[in-house]
This record gives C-alpha cells, sequence and structure tokens, in this order.
C-alpha cells in the first residue's frame, strides 16, 4: 500500500514544464501564462538569489530531485532550466 501523503514523481516533459512554470510563478505571484521558455527570470522579473533559492527548493520537494542555486542561476532562461530538470530525472 503506497503512502498518500507521500510524493508523487511527475512525468517529464510537459507536466514537468508545466510544475516548473506553476513554481516560478508562485514564488513571484504571477501566473503560469506569464512564464514561458524564454522567460529570463533575473532579466523579465528581477529575482534575486533568495527568489531563485525559494523557487530551487520547491522544484526539489516537487520534482524529487537535488537543485542546486548554481544549476539554477547558470540557466540562461526557462527553458534552459526545464532542459536541466528534465535530464535529472532521467539520470535519477
Amino acid at each position: 500500500m503506497t503512502d498518500p501523503a507521500a510524493p508523487q514523481a511527475p512525468a517529464t516533459g510537459p507536466a514537468l514544464a508545466d510544475i516548473v512554470r506553476a513554481t516560478i510563478a508562485d514564488v513571484l505571484g504571477t501566473t503560469p501564462d506569464d512564464i514561458s521558455d524564454s522567460t529570463d527570470l533575473e532579466a523579465d522579473h528581477g529575482v534575486d538569489s533568495l527568489e531563485l533559492m525559494a523557487i530551487g527548493a520547491q522544484l526539489e520537494r516537487a520534482l524529487g530531485v537535488q537543485i542546486s542555486p548554481e544549476d539554477l542561476m547558470r540557466a540562461e532562461n526557462v527553458g534552459h532550466a526545464i532542459a536541466l530538470l528534465t535530464e535529472r530525472k532521467a539520470t535519477r
């Protein structure tokens, strides 16, 4: 019997991208529709290192993968971050 409170591993691809966009939007106080693959969080939304750490922590919990703040800072845009997370999920 599985624990219903245990985090479920989401699918990769579109489901993962939706989770990433929703998580970023939640931290930034906006809607997922405002977050696209080409969104540069620093340039477009003024995201600072604390917000980036909050995004990373929420994504770690939601996706069940370890993400360093440095990895997220190196991501050029949201699409690049989604590709990084997809790769992490695949190698887990």
